[in-house]
């Protein structure tokens, strides 16, 4: 049964590329009207920025919240300023955005994790850490904002412009060898996790949810 949204309200941090345009764009193609505000218009790590813009907006319908930066590495290498600056951004900002945000009742919020929480990397323990605490966020939000529900969408590897400053033969072969290990044979598109925040958003039943995507990445060996 395709997903009508004629009418409703959805905004979408995050927007200028990757998973948040795949999905604005999905949101878009169900009828919805779709806000995309730019950083300098919504910059979740800014408090004011992030106060102004609710105070001045209509409620919205369904709220996904993709945007973030994150420095990734060991903690050996990361000192407490760059710790402190991956959870302001993805972390914090989400939580600054479910503080302001005016939501109808039965609309949702939606955050996007990663798979990094439930399969640990060395190299990647902050990321990791942050994801686990955006889904613990979102399952304590769905109980104080109810009836707006919230839930969580935690994706594996996807092919995203993250990746494009990387030399093209190594990016490959990066993806090459991830869709070998992975039980659904390829890397994830942008469009794969659209399609699950859609789901999420939509599905009145759903809420305190994490949601993996990752082609099977949690349970491959």
């Amino acid at each position: 049964m395709p997903i009508d949204l004629t009418d409703a309200h959805v905004l979408v941090v995050g927007a200028s590329g990757g998973i948040g345009r795949a999905t604005a764009d999905a949101f878009a193609a169900a009828g919805a009207q779709v806000a995309r505000p730019p950083r300098d218009t919504l910059d979740i790590a800014d408090d004011a920025s992030v106060e102004a813009f609710f105070a001045q907006a209509e409620p919205f319908d369904h709220v996904v919240v993709a945007a973030a930066q994150t420095r990734t590495g060991p903690v050996a290498g990361l000192d407490l300023t760059d710790a402190t600056a991956a959870m302001n951004s993805k972390f914090f900002g989400a939580y600054r955005v479910a503080r302001a945000a005016r939501v109808n009742d039965g609309g949702s919020i939606t955050f996007v994790s990663g798979f990094l929480s439930q399969r640990p990397s060395a190299r990647s323990v902050l990321q990791g850490a942050i994801n686990a605490a955006l889904e613990a966020l979102a399952r304590g939000l769905a109980l104080e904002r109810a009836p707006v529900r919230v839930n969580t969408v935690s994706p594996g590897l996807i092919d995203t412009p993250l990746y494009a400053k990387m030399d093209n033969a190594a990016r490959q072969a990066m993806f090459d060898k991830a869709a070998a290990r992975l039980p659904a044979r390829r890397v994830g598109k942008p469009e794969d996790i659209a399609q699950a925040i859609l789901f999420v958003a939509t599905n009145p039943y759903a809420t305190g949810s994490t949601v993996t995507v990752d082609g099977g990445g949690t349970i491959a060996a």
